[in-house]
């Protein structure tokens, strides 16, 4: 009987572990059926994908996507964003209180788990996201966008938290910026 808990537990603890792991799934969940791998456009309505067992959103599987653009108070759980090797990508818009537990003005946390990084996206020029979110995330990470014209994090005159925790830094093959 005791066998069978552990083996129980430990099967449980891998289909967790793969849930939180596969990122279609999610997507298909939680936007709907209007994903595909072959998708140029992803765009989440607001208040969704805040479900606990989403972990993790790695796109560097859409590789034909042109535009990301994600609504206000989305990914709540999330804790690693990935937005690799999207050459096709162009645009990444995200709303307010996205990818953050704390919300408007509470004081942002502090988790030194959570990353973004947004890396080889050759044609990526504008990379935006509303205020509050990313604000306990430790690591912003952008590197190697060549064509990277336009960052806005927050609201000028406004507070804002993106990243409030975090440093930023920008590399290319070239040079490095922090």
């Amino acid at each position: 009987l005791i066998l069978a808990i552990v083996l129980y537990s430990i099967s449980i603890s891998f289909i967790v572990s793969k849930l939180q792991q596969n990122t279609f799934l999610h997507l298909k969940l939680c936007v709907g059926s209007s994903i595909t791998k072959n998708m140029t456009e992803l765009v989440v309505p607001s208040n969704r994908c805040n479900s606990w067992l989403i972990k993790t959103l790695d796109l560097s599987e859409f590789t034909h996507l042109k535009s990301i653009e994600i609504g206000d108070e989305c990914f709540k759980y999330v804790n690693k964003v990935k937005v690799i090797g999207l050459n096709q990508l162009e645009r990444v818009v995200i709303g307010r209180n996205s990818f953050t537990k704390k919300k408007d003005k509470d004081w942002p946390g502090y988790d030194p788990e959570s990353h973004f990084s947004l890396k080889n996206c050759e044609r990526l020029t504008v990379l935006k996201m509303g205020r509050y979110s990313f604000c306990d995330y430790s690591v912003c990470e952008i590197e190697n966008v060549p064509s990277l014209k336009e960052i806005i994090m927050g609201e000028l005159d406004n507070f804002s938290w993106n990243f409030h925790y975090a440093s930023l830094e920008l590399k290319s093959d070239s040079e490095r910026m922090k």
